[in-house]
């Protein structure tokens, strides 16, 4: 009979394990009753990098969830390994027509092939590469071909509701300064003074505001600013005195438009000169190009999408895979590339499903497996330097700045934010040595709120010994 009752006893102890396998650290699961959060809200999984033992913890990691911009593990991961860390983009300028006695008598064209940081200070160099041809004048048009992406007319607020957010800049061929303007407000004699970068042909702007007594605050609400006519800001309000000089970027009321606007107000800032127009078009078959201007390296690039969670620059490399391999970069020819990616290098299973590179999305899906198998891949891989190093530190950098995580420095997690979602992944480093992936996702109304169990995850995975 004792012999009986220990088999009983053992049968119970193995039907038990997966339940064990499921119960969550205490101190997250703390974190979650404080919050009133249920166990179903949150996706987890820990498990070393190199995937040769069972995973410490498992908790609805089959489950496809809304990722947010932990997406764009997936985007920039492939474009490691599809375009090489030292793929840059060029953009070519053609001249169209002779330079004589420094006029240009023809057309200028720029044409964009989807450079993700073609900054204001980046598309002053290119202006002025063009004025080092001897070119102070042009007698005929700048052309500005955006050709190479073909994407849908979108509205900048469908999202969100919130048209003028810098993060809802929509992908372009010829993406300018990410379509948006910065205004600086600097305190100096009973004014703030405005000004304005990248100067936008066309748009008004008062010079400067009067200055307000009081607290900063809300300094933005105070300025009474009304975006809506894109030729004209109006700032009917004041500055308080003691914000010292700051910085508000907003993204351009009529996106369209921007890059026209900014190419020919940039160019008139420069001393020169246009009789036409600053247009759209395309460049004409069997001209060459005068020069390309090139940007930073793609290992470059993905640290500003990583660290910082660049939307625009995401979905500007994803379009770029398809761009490559295509010869024009659409959404549906780079969701095709990434499953095929996925099949040949993740597993021949089930893909994510993915839309836009981003994360800005509602359709996104993907499970804290698939994210696991990813990130080890990607730690196996020789590019694996440059995709970890692209990643926010828990308590040092990027979108992890603030994180409340106690092991500052542990851990490179990309981060992920959305109305009803928050969620990190990527490498912890632990007390042992030992590297582990984390995965943690919250879907939920209050999905924000699940922050603090997540860092507690952070913290437990961490303190291994």
């Amino acid at each position: 009979m004792p012999v009986l009752r220990l088999l009983a006893c053992w049968a119970l102890f193995m039907a038990a394990l997966p339940a064990l396998a499921q119960a969550l650290p205490a101190e997250v699961e703390a974190a979650l009753a404080r919050v009133k959060l249920p166990r179903d809200a949150v996706s987890l999984l820990v498990v070393e990098a190199d995937g040769k033992a069972p995973p410490r913890l498992s908790h609805r990691a089959g489950v496809p969830v809304n990722p947010a911009s932990i997406a764009k593990l997936a985007t920039t991961f492939a474009a490691l390994e599809l375009l090489g860390p030292a793929f840059t983009w060029a953009t070519p300028v053609y001249l169209e027509g002779s330079v004589r006695d420094g006029t240009l008598h023809g057309n200028l064209y720029i044409k964009g092939q989807g450079d993700p940081k073609l900054v204001a200070e980046r598309l002053w160099l290119l202006l002025r590469r063009i004025q080092g041809l001897g070119i102070r004048s042009i007698n005929g048009d700048i052309v500005l071909d955006r050709s190479t992406f073909e994407t849908a007319a979108s509205n900048p607020g469908a999202f969100d509701g919130e048209p003028l957010r810098p993060y809802n800049a929509a992908p372009d061929a010829l993406l300018l300064n990410f379509a948006a303007l910065t205004m600086t407000f600097t305190p100096q004699g009973g004014l703030a003074q405005i000004h304005l970068e990248p100067p936008l042909a066309g748009l008004q702007l008062p010079p400067a505001v009067p200055l307000t007594a009081g607290e900063c605050g809300d300094w933005r609400g105070g300025l009474k600013a009304d975006f809506s006519d894109p030729s004209r800001i109006r700032l009917a309000g004041g500055y308080p005195v003691a914000c010292g000089e700051r910085n508000w970027p907003i993204a351009y009321a009529d996106p369209r438009s921007y890059a026209a606007r900014a190419v020919a107000g940039l160019w008139q800032q420069m001393g020169g000169a246009l009789t036409g127009q600053v247009r759209e078009g395309r460049v004409p078959a069997g001209l060459a190009p005068a020069f390309e201007a090139q940007s930073p390296s793609l290992a470059e690039i993905i640290r500003d999408i990583n660290k910082f969670s660049n939307n625009v620059m995401a979905q500007q490399l994803f379009l770029t895979l398809s761009l490559q391999q295509n010869g024009t970069g659409t959404l549906e020819g780079s969701r095709e590339v990434m499953r095929q990616w996925w099949r040949e290098r993740i597993g021949a299973g089930d893909t994510p499903l993915f839309d836009n590179g981003s994360g800005l999305s509602r359709e996104e899906r993907i499970t804290a497996q698939q994210l696991a198998r990813l990130l080890q891949a990607a730690w196996a891989s020789p590019l694996m330097p440059e995709l970890v190093s692209s990643l926010p530190v828990t308590g040092i950098d990027g979108t992890l700045k603030r994180s409340r995580a106690k092991g500052a420095g542990l851990a490179h997690l990309k981060t992920g934010s959305l109305r009803d979602v928050w969620g990190v992944a990527g490498y912890v480093h632990a007390a042992s040595g030992k590297r582990y992936v984390l995965v943690a996702i919250a879907n939920h109304p209050q999905a924000a709120a699940a922050r603090p169990a997540l860092e507690a995850l952070i913290d437990w995975t961490a303190r291994d010994l």
